[in-house]
């Protein structure tokens, strides 16, 4: 259903408040981002401040130009955690799901708490603090946070900042409002600082990722007379180029970023089938529903999915979403 901002800064700040005495797991979904990592540090320094002791979980690693943002908080790798007599608050996760089967199953009494923007949750915890027109979960625990008196000092604002940067695409979005400005503003105000993220987030690329870069644009097909534009990566682009799945972070811009182009297309090739990015111009188009149609979900303009285990299937199965 979703609730105001308002209604998420107080409820945030009776969680913080109410989780006293606990042991929380912050834990953020697979293959984090900018949004994910900055979330789960934010929060957990909010609830570390409150005396409560809170760590940090992910079944992937930190991408290592995000690491600088994960300062003051312990990181676990799922693998290597024991979940005993921890709660679970997840955030960024559109769904239960979206933190690792395996790291959930270690949670038997299920998510104490959900805090999220995407448009697809499902209000999945026993307190769901989701707010659907945030432009990033940073932005709900920052508006919180500020508006409630919770603790804001220079690595979280950093930290706050980080998330609303990636997910409004440089404050590209539609999302970006004036609130987010505005919020913005009393970050750096505590200390964020712009031209750092910008350096560390968005000018450190390796010679890899820009290999991997030009496989991707090469792989470039339209479709529906220009308005869909579709790339590939496979595990053989990760290996030839010796980079990651992290690195194909931002190359669906590529094809959004044509004139004419409605949707953009990234399917990428894994071990247990195919994952692919969506991001579109119109809200009319609800990429959002169309990735739910191939088991996925996300926001009204970028939106993520899982289909079967090869590239040709998946653009057959694309036709759900025409």
């Amino acid at each position: 259903m979703g609730i105001s901002m308002q209604a998420a800064g107080e409820a945030l700040r009776d969680l913080v408040k109410g989780l006293k005495g606990q042991k929380v797991a912050v834990l953020g979904h697979m293959r984090p981002d900018g949004d994910c990592i900055g979330s789960q540090t934010a929060l957990c320094r909010m609830l570390l401040a409150e005396g409560v002791d809170a760590i940090c979980v992910n079944r992937d690693r930190i991408p290592p130009n995000l690491v600088p943002y994960a300062e003051g908080v312990t990181f676990v790798k799922a693998a290597d955690y024991d979940a005993k007599d921890r709660v679970a608050v997840t955030v960024d996760c559109a769904d239960a799901s979206r933190v690792g089967t395996e790291l959930l199953a270690k949670f038997p009494a299920g998510v104490l708490a959900n805090i999220d923007h995407h448009a697809s949750n499902p209000d999945y915890a026993q307190t769901n603090i989701v707010v659907r027109e945030a432009a990033a979960t940073c932005h709900i625990l920052a508006a919180g946070a500020l508006a409630q008196g919770l603790a804001v000092d220079t690595i979280t604002a950093k930290a706050l900042h980080l998330g609303i940067l990636t997910d409004t695409g440089r404050f590209c979005y539609r999302s970006t409002t004036a609130d987010v400005f505005a919020i913005i503003a009393e970050l750096v105000r505590r200390g964020a600082d712009p031209a750092e993220a910008n350096t560390r987030v968005f000018e450190q690329e390796s010679r890899g990722k820009l290999e991997l870069t030009k496989r991707f644009l090469n792989t470039i097909l339209f479709h529906e007379d220009g308005k869909i534009c579709s790339g590939e990566l496979t595990q053989a682009d990760y290996a030839a180029t010796g980079t990651s799945k992290e690195d194909k972070e931002g190359l669906v811009e590529f094809p959004r970023s044509v004139e004419g182009v409605e949707i953009a297309v990234l399917m990428e090739e894994g071990a247990d089938g195919i994952r692919g990015s969506l991001r579109g111009r119109d809200p009319k188009l609800r990429l959002d529903l169309c990735a739910g149609k191939l088991n996925g979900g996300g926001h009204v303009l970028a939106a993520g999915f899982k289909s079967s285990p090869t590239i040709a299937n998946t653009r057959r199965n694309e036709r759900a979403c025409r």
